[in-house]
């Protein structure tokens, strides 16, 4: 993308490099257009900007403890959902059991991640084994079911993103190039492999006391039964260029900049239809003196902005764990919380260790009942100095 020269102004006592070389005693905050991609303003202020003693009014952030929802939802239509809008929906599904049916989304595209557990994956397309750390991009109208793994039957705990109306596609990573981050090559595709052909045949009675397969189908998320006297996971073979794929978070190679901290859109793995989902994965600090070694402050003023934490040492949050979701929303100013600021220019080891899912949507969202009834309503103070 070609961007005109413009020169920038400086007023008062600022750095000229954003993010590094911070006037001593100042904390940095970007206001900034597009997600980071627009026009921008760095201040420089006395005091850290998230230095509130009261904080009153529906800006407030909030953060959600995922973990406490019980397992045993057979259906991802029985998932929980926890936050939402006219073009993307995040549900927590606890899969407590193999599925014994098939569901459809005539809906849109969804995005399966994997925070723990392992399963078989069975679809249209053929046979995939999940694992922790995986993401699933699944076709709108695609057929599918998860069969957790024997013998000791462990759940499967999982997000699902659904890009409503819309599909997934990947971001145009620009000068980096198309092979960045992670080379198209990297996505796997379900196999029509012998576990495939074998499950074909599965004529096990299932619940529904017969030997009958159902197909659930969500549409304007209203249930559709659809049943059948055989397995409808019966291709044989498939040719196109649509299909479900797999990539694991561990195959990801971050972008890193060792003068400069980066923005977290240069993170950006999958773009829908107003939102893009990111990926933190583990990646060498900044060393330059004068570069930031945490997150800056920022307002985050087109998107709300939300993170789940997978695993690791969330280095900038505190009384964070895995399994728990955080909602900035847009306007909030927010950045490194009080621990992680003490390491503003200087960290005690030579790398990040955290893996963490994060959702930007340019329209607002809505927080669920399921969701509110699993919030930590302390969030907003942990920004607090003690």
């Amino acid at each position: 993308m070609k961007r005109p020269i413009i020169p920038s102004r400086v007023e008062g006592t600022a750095s000229r490099q954003a993010h590094a070389d911070l006037p001593p005693g100042t904390y940095e905050r970007e206001i900034s257009k597009e997600g980071f991609f627009g026009p921008a303003a760095f201040f420089h202020h006395r005091h850290p900007p998230t230095g509130w003693v009261e904080f009153e009014g529906p800006l407030r952030p909030h953060a959600f403890d995922l973990t406490k929802f019980e397992a045993g939802q057979a259906s991802p239509w029985q998932a929980a959902e926890i936050l939402r809008n006219a073009h993307v929906r995040v549900r927590v599904w606890n899969v407590g059991e193999s599925m014994d049916h098939l569901v459809r989304n005539a809906d849109g595209d969804d995005l399966l991640f994997v925070h723990r557990g392992a399963g078989e994956f069975y679809c249209d397309y053929g046979h995939l084994t999940l694992a922790a750390g995986d993401y699933v991009v699944i076709p709108r109208g695609t057929m599918w079911r998860i069969e957790l793994q024997e013998p000791q039957q462990q759940p499967v705990f999982a997000l699902l993103i659904e890009a409503t109306n819309s599909s997934y596609s990947l971001p145009d990573k620009g000068l980096l190039g198309a092979h960045a981050i992670f080379d198209p090559a990297m996505l796997d595709v379900p196999q029509m492999d012998a576990m495939f052909v074998a499950q074909q045949a599965d004529d096990r009675p299932r619940r529904n006391g017969n030997d009958r397969w159902q197909v659930r189908v969500k549409r304007n998320s209203s249930i559709s039964t659809v049943t059948y006297p055989f397995n409808p996971l019966d291709a044989t073979g498939w040719h196109g260029d649509l299909s479900v794929v797999r990539i694991n978070v561990k195959d990801i190679r971050p972008v890193a900049s060792h003068r400069y901290h980066l923005p977290p859109s240069a993170h950006t793995t999958f773009v829908g239809n107003r939102f893009v989902v990111c990926t933190f994965v583990p990646r060498p600090f900044e060393t330059d003196p004068g570069a930031l070694k945490v997150p800056f402050f920022h307002n985050n003023d087109d998107y709300d902005e939300v993170l789940f934490y997978h695993a690791g040492d969330f280095f900038s949050r505190d009384n964070i764990k895995p399994g728990m979701m955080t909602l900035h929303p847009c306007g909030f100013t927010h950045g490194p919380h009080p621990k992680a600021l003490k390491n503003m220019l200087v960290q005690s080891k030579p790398a990040t260790d955290e893996y963490a899912v994060m959702i930007d949507t340019r329209d607002a969202l809505e927080i669920t009942e399921a969701a509110a009834a699993v919030e930590w309503s302390g969030y907003v103070d942990s920004w607090k100095t003690k």
